[in-house]
């Protein structure tokens, strides 16, 4: 397993890894990468190869496997056992946010500018790459904004309706789906929404940013940072969401509803609207045609739902398009020069002939480009296993897009795009506060728990703001204090 570990293939680091600092000088870059595959890539391989070549610098690559990463990063941030390049994904791990404020890591933000892309990363993203304003670590650039709405196109042709743009009309599909029959199977079998158990978190979250709630947390007009669960807006959007629970317009169940679940009943047709990223209609398509290839399924994917008067927006589900940090370690990166040479290498992989080899492979060998611009895998094992690894170790998803043989990954491709001028982040993300690293997970999951009641019909609001009430006294405004002055400092 450590042999394996220590495989190279992806895009490492300067330096050595070893301790002695050395390698960033003159030996390859290491680079400890999260494993995403069953399997590491060949040492040598075609990938690496190339990208070695591409980049003028020889690299090793410490793969982590994804399914113990907290484990083993945890062990190597207290041991010091670091490569030159160490990938930080976990951006909530308290272990993560006290390492890169610890002193170990460098500060990049002044020396971003001397490299042509590293000189582009998004404001935004950089903003929410910060720790009380210090940047230690190249942030992993994500797609700010993925979720919308997916409505089955085919029942609303059924049913003559047209596609829903407001929250009015989500409502009156939803209600359309449950009641009037919308695959015409005679059976009453059918919902509107097809939510999950993760709803408070993911699915409902999104919802009620069409409402003006705020991406976990918001700043109030008096510059207060507060938890979005505790607004008028997010309980205005729990009420509107009970409402079409009530009538029948939610599975009912949506509570112990597991994502796999959840995406098999939608392929089952069980359900015609999910608030989800604008990429699964595919994913729904391909679940549907693998049980029956003749299915009449078809998908709208709607980005512009609005409510009464509140602006058009989008709460981010990437953190603000930030998936992480390529934090560089003094430990290893000695020196400047040796630390411009580890971010150079990290801008390389960033042009669009790295960001190809890491994404699709070699053409020819794993993918081939038609007339139009299609990129079309050829050899799906081989791309799996020798590709498939670099491409969760991008250090941006952004740099370009390819054109897909599925038209919904196109059209989910323009949408998320789009998405960037309306995406609302949170305040807090970049912010330190002790009571909430060692409270909110407990805080959360009360108020989760509270929600769920709600929603069901088991309780009322009064219950709902009495759980919020009992909260404050339990670290809830200790948080809500420590986040506001943290933010004061910051954007003092």
């Amino acid at each position: 397993m450590a042999s394996a570990t220590v495989l190279a293939l992806t895009l490492a680091a300067c330096g050595g890894g070893s301790g002695d600092g050395d390698g960033g000088s003159d030996g390859p870059v290491t680079w400890m990468a999260m494993l995403h595959t069953p399997t590491t890539p060949e040492k040598d391989g075609v990938i690496e190869t190339a990208l070695e070549e591409y980049t003028g610098t020889e690299f090793e690559v410490q793969w982590v496997p994804d399914a113990s990463k907290e484990e083993k990063m945890n062990a190597a941030l207290a041991s010091g056992e670091l490569a030159d390049i160490v990938s930080l994904t976990q951006g909530d791990s308290t272990t993560v946010r006290t390492a890169l404020t610890s002193g170990m890591f460098w500060d990049v933000e002044d020396y971003l500018a001397d490299f042509p892309n590293l000189s582009q990363i998004d404001p935004v993203t950089l903003e929410n790459a910060r720790i009380d304003g210090e940047l230690y670590g190249v942030p992993f650039q994500k797609i700010k904004a993925r979720y919308g709405v997916v409505v089955r196109q085919d029942w609303l042709d059924n049913l003559g309706l047209e596609v829903p743009h407001t929250i009015e009309d989500l409502a009156q599909v939803a209600d359309a789906f449950a009641h009037d029959d919308p695959d015409g199977n005679g059976k009453d079998d059918t919902t509107g929404f097809y939510d999950r158990e993760e709803s408070f978190k993911v699915g409902f979250r999104s919802l009620s940013g069409y409402f003006g709630a705020g991406s976990q947390f918001e700043v109030t007009d008096d510059g207060q940072v507060v938890p979005a669960f505790t607004t008028d807006a997010f309980k205005e959007a729990m009420e509107w969401y009970r409402g079409v629970y009530e009538d029948g317009g939610v599975n009912q169940e949506f509570v112990t509803v597991q994502k796999q679940n959840q995406q098999d009943g939608i392929a089952q047709g069980k359900g015609g609207i999910v608030v989800t990223g604008l990429f699964e209609a595919k994913n729904y398509m391909a679940l549907a045609e693998s049980a029956d290839p003749e299915t009449p399924m078809k998908w709208a994917l709607v980005n512009d739902i609005t409510y009464q008067d509140v602006p058009r927006r989008i709460l981010t589900d990437t953190g603000g398009g930030m998936g992480g940090w390529l934090a560089i370690p003094k430990s290893e990166v000695k020196t400047e020069d040796e630390l411009l040479k580890v971010l150079g290498f990290i801008d390389k992989l960033m042009d669009e002939e790295a960001f190809d080899l890491m994404t699709n492979g070699v053409e020819g060998e794993h993918y081939e480009l038609d007339a139009d611009g299609v990129v079309t895998v050829t050899d799906q094992t081989a791309w799996e296993q020798e590709v498939q690894p670099y491409s969760s170790s991008r250090p941006s998803e952004t740099v370009t897009t390819y054109k897909s043989t599925s038209p919904y990954v196109d059209e989910g491709n323009e949408l998320m795009a789009e998405n960037e001028e309306y995406v609302i982040t949170n305040p807090a993300q970049s912010l330190t506060s002790e009571t909430y690293d060692s409270r909110w997970s407990t805080i959360e999951q009360q108020v989760n728990d509270a929600y769920n009641q709600y929603i069901t019909g088991a309780t009322e609001m009064s219950d709902y703001e009495a759980t919020i009430e009992s909260l404050r006294g339990q670290g809830l405004d200790q948080i809500s204090e420590e986040f506001t002055a943290a933010y004061a400092e910051v954007n003092g």
